[in-house]
């Protein structure tokens, strides 16, 4: 092929490549290089320095300056890497060297240089708005760009402040987006940790599959471990908050695990990576379930666990479309990985009996029948009540309680002697 190519085109080439070329002697001798490797590196081809002796004595440039002498010194015949540079005026470069030994005739070393600055930068800030395995997925795989998706399985975890809608609405945006975006720092990088993949923040929730892009076949031991490690992590993303001011987070998690759809949803316009089916929304259903601090796992996922769990409480619920019960468990251990359920046992006090209205709430209606109910109990810490009611009320079920102007949201959490055991939702309670 080259035999048809004539040597002022092969000047040309050399000479209007975007890669940095430099022919060296087998001492290290710079020989010759093309314009981009003298705008690189600042030198004139030619020049009779030591290759390694063109690059700056600064830090950054240590492994770039070690792979030259190394690769000449024990006359490799190919070395390959990926580092820093650091020139003279302090700009940072993320470079791909490639050193090739070529010993007909005169022996040289042809050393090709590209430049992936930019197309790290790319990468990186694609990351930030997706996942690290998303942006990977989407970069360097075939199927990364096309529009299309597979039927896999996988684990699906959904996490979700509670109260947290009431609580924007007395915090400036500034002082939300602060919040939000510790919080969402210290999730992801337990999530991170455990091989997940955010696929969206959903306003102050998360949503993220496990065995997807990346194939992992104990997903369901990675989201149950991980959804444990986020829940222990809310205890110094409150310490923070607590030092700055800000009010304390309580966060509900529910995961399921099953066959999804995932892939690259839209059009060639614009696309997404999603995931999307009845496991998803199964997962969504099991985490409005939750009360802060928890972590509620389906049956489906429980049975694909290799490690052992354990769970505080067992529960029930009917998938939407469907005529059978799921049973779900509250897990407070899997293998190593254990909850602090801080929030399990309850310290109650003595308060005055008050007298409520209350409404079953679902999904974001509230049922206009009222019921009437009393609170005898409350907790020490005033995040759980004691309510004695006239109308039988399901665990997990969602009310709101009513006296004059005040409305005060919380979950059914149990039942006790003397009442139905509820877990304040709202973030400020007045009792």
């Amino acid at each position: 092929m080259f035999d048809s190519i004539s040597s002022e085109q092969l000047k040309n080439i050399f000479t209007k490549t975007d890669d940095a070329i430099c022919v060296v002697s087998v001492s290290g001798v710079l020989m010759d290089a093309n314009p981009a490797a003298e705008r690189l590196f600042g030198i004139t081809g030619g020049s009779q320095l030591k290759i390694w002796e063109a690059i700056p004595f600064v830090e950054g440039n240590d492994d770039l300056i070690q792979l030259f002498i190394d690769a000449i010194a024990q006359k490799l015949y190919s070395q390959e890497e990926i580092v820093d540079y650091v020139n003279n005026e302090g700009e940072v470069y993320n470079l791909h060297v490639r050193m090739t030994f070529y010993n007909e005739g005169d022996p040289i070393y042809l050393i090709v240089i590209t430049d992936l600055t930019r197309l790290i930068k790319v990468k990186s800030a694609f990351a930030r708005y997706t996942s690290p395995d998303i942006a990977d997925y989407v970069l360097t795989t075939e199927e990364g760009q096309k529009r299309g998706g597979m039927t896999r399985e996988v684990s699906i975890l959904m996490s979700d402040l509670r109260g947290f809608t009431a609580l924007a609405t007395t915090m400036s945006a500034q002082e939300l987006i602060t919040l939000l975006n510790h919080y969402f720092e210290a999730m992801v990088a337990v999530i991170e940790e455990h091989h997940g993949t955010v696929i969206e923040f959903l306003g102050d929730g998360i949503f993220v599959v496990f065995g997807a892009p990346g194939e992992y076949p104990d997903h369901a031991d990675l989201a149950v471990r991980c959804a444990i490690g986020m829940q222990n992590a809310m205890k110094g993303v409150n310490a923070w908050n607590k030092e700055n001011g800000y009010p304390a987070l309580e966060m509900g998690i529910g995961i399921n695990s099953g066959d999804a759809v995932i892939g690259n949803i839209g059009s060639d316009k614009k696309m997404k990576y999603g995931c999307m089916g009845s496991t998803v929304n199964t997962a969504g259903r099991v985490e409005s379930l939750t009360v802060g601090g928890q972590v509620l796992i389906t049956a489906n996922t429980a049975s694909r666990l290799a490690c052992k769990f354990e769970y505080a409480s067992e529960g029930s619920f009917l998938p939407k479309g469907s005529t059978d019960e799921l049973k779900y468990y509250e897990v407070t251990q899997a293998g190593e990985a254990e909850l602090d359920l801080g929030y399990a046992n309850i310290d109650w006090t003595a308060c005055e009996a008050t007298e409520y209205f209350f409404f079953v709430v679902e999904g974001k209606q509230i049922v206009k029948d009222v019921h009437k109910g009393t609170v005898t109990k409350v907790s020490a810490d005033r995040k759980h009540a004691l309510l004695a009611a006239d109308f039988e009320l399901a665990k997990g079920m969602n009310i709101m309680l009513q006296r004059g102007e005040d409305r005060i949201y919380a979950k059914v959490t149990g039942k006790q002697d003397g009442g139905y055991v509820i877990c304040f939702t709202s973030v400020k309670v007045s009792l």
